[in-house]
């Protein structure tokens, strides 16, 4: 996670990067990022193999790319939450499929 306020027009926004967000978690974070006053300003899919293919839409096979967000807020505390809520589910996850396996 990186956070800052490099806004180009203003000195009021904060942004976090995320990256390489779990696909099957981005529609869920988008909605979190909306319900806490927050923007998502850029989302891309960058190949894990070459770095220089990146694209600002989903491609057709999303296998081998990692998914980045640039999500910004006025305040840097719905930044820190976002990215808590994130994690937590994350770790549910790891949690319940490690249940699951044994």
């Amino acid at each position: 996670m990186i956070m800052g306020n490099d806004c180009h027009d203003c000195g009021k926004y904060n942004r976090m990067e995320m990256k390489n967000v779990n696909k099957n978690m981005v529609a869920w974070l988008e909605d979190i990022v909306e319900e806490n006053n927050s923007h998502i300003e850029r989302k891309e899919w960058k190949s894990k193999y070459n770095s220089y293919v990146v694209y600002d839409y989903e491609p057709f096979c999303t296998d081998g790319f990692e998914i980045n967000l640039i999500i910004s807020s006025y305040d840097a505390a719905y930044l820190s939450f976002i990215k808590y809520l994130y994690d937590e589910k994350i770790s549910t996850i790891e949690y319940l499929n490690n249940c699951i396996s044994q």
